[in-house]
């Protein structure tokens, strides 16, 4: 089974990177195609992979900064990779590597992080941080944007079956492409046992620094609770606007790596989270150092975050509102005691690495099966003749 994996593109290590991480832990021979790819040497080995075959959106200026300027040609470029020779192409496809070209003998099975965001709900907000919201630039980017979400639903037909990372997901594939998706959740890091870390008198937020994450409304929500520590980690657009915004009570940490992330998470009364995701592994990932969440009750969070019950690992609020957080952030110092730990390790646990890596190649190969068996069959079927009149 010849099997290639077509990605994005690849200039930094998030969610859908270590997705790509664990199709690689699974098909360790498969071959990968982005659109372009600006990693290092390092972070490709951390991946699992050693190079990948791009297009021409590899040579262009400014693509690591300024990706999203060529989002029209995008289309265009994943078309152009040639995937001929492959038994099994696999798209990890938040933007446009579900429209890759396969043919009728070749099984096209794509993730879907999430359908492309920029061309559907969070167009005005990619027209916002392009600045390019009004005039004819703003009229003029709307129709492009148009022309894609065509693009985005005819292709839709090439892939052979979905996967979504989340029920939400897999409401919007259904909503925009009309086709069923398996859920097979993203895979999460999880210590095999609960560090015994003594907890600290500060909560934790973790992020890219763009709008849609919500961090403003965070930061603003402690200007209301001036004897809690807030510490804020992420590097984006926003950094310089957020360091301006924060009070005495913020620690604006820009980029941590992972390992001081963990630190942190590990440390923190509670992880605080206001973007609606379409799954979100970094609220996973502090449940699974034994840290409960204060997080949006929006997407995937309701999904990955107990708020009920016995056993919950964190509560929910309705709006991203610095309001509707402060309210929140209160409601968890009330009722701390209701959070255990070890409930949040144990919650965290059901989205490890290793069932990941069982669900996903389990699919494939079953559907891969079956497939190959419809191949032959076809092949070898006689012809069924026309009636003689």
């Amino acid at each position: 089974m010849r099997v290639a994996i077509v990605h994005d593109w690849l200039y930094t290590i998030g969610g859908a990177e270590r997705v790509l991480q664990g199709m690689l832990r699974c098909f360790p021979g498969a071959d990968v195609f982005c659109l372009f790819d600006v990693l290092s040497k390092t972070d490709r080995a951390r991946i699992g992979y050693s190079v990948s075959r791009t297009t021409f959106l590899q040579r262009m200026p400014f693509i690591r900064r300024n990706h999203r300027i060529f989002l029209p040609l995008m289309p265009l470029a994943v078309e152009q990779l040639d995937l001929r020779g492959y038994d099994v192409v696999i798209s990890s496809s938040h933007a446009v590597a579900k429209g890759v070209l396969t043919g009728p003998d070749q099984l096209h099975i794509s993730y879907v992080h999430s359908p492309m965001r920029y061309a559907w709900d969070l167009q005005e907000d990619y027209l916002e941080e392009s600045r390019i919201g009004g005039g004819l630039s703003g009229w003029l980017s709307r129709v492009l944007l148009h022309g894609i979400r065509v693009w985005d639903v005819r292709t839709a037909h090439g892939v052979d079956f979905y996967i979504a990372n989340s029920r939400y997901v897999a409401r919007r594939v259904k909503k925009l492409y009309g086709a069923e998706a398996t859920i097979i959740h993203p895979p999460v890091r999880v210590p095999a046992a609960l560090p015994t870390i003594e907890k600290q008198n500060f909560f934790l937020s973790a992020s890219r620094l763009v709008s849609y994450k919500n961090v403003r409304a965070i930061i603003e929500a402690f200007a209301h609770l001036p004897e809690q520590h807030l510490v804020v980690v992420g590097a984006g657009p926003d950094l310089a606007a957020l360091r301006a915004l924060a009070g005495p009570n913020v620690r604006m940490l820009g980029f941590v790596d992972d390992a001081e992330l963990v630190s942190l998470m590990q440390r923190a009364r509670a992880f605080v989270f206001a973007a609606r995701e379409d799954f979100g592994i970094t609220p996973l990932e502090a449940q699974a150092q034994g840290t409960p969440v204060i997080a949006l009750g929006r997407g995937g969070a309701r999904e990955t975050v107990v708020s009920e019950g016995a056993a919950p690992t964190g509560l929910f609020f309705d709006t991203p509102t610095p309001e509707a957080i402060a309210w929140a952030v209160q409601r968890f110092i009330e009722s701390a005691r209701r959070f255990n730990p070890a409930q949040c390790h144990a919650h965290a646990r059901r989205f490890n690495e290793a069932r990941f890596d069982r669900e996903f190649t389990d699919f494939v190969q079953s559907r891969f099966a079956a497939f190959q068996t419809e191949r032959d069959w076809r092949v070898q079927a006689p012809a069924k003749l026309a009636p003689v009149e």
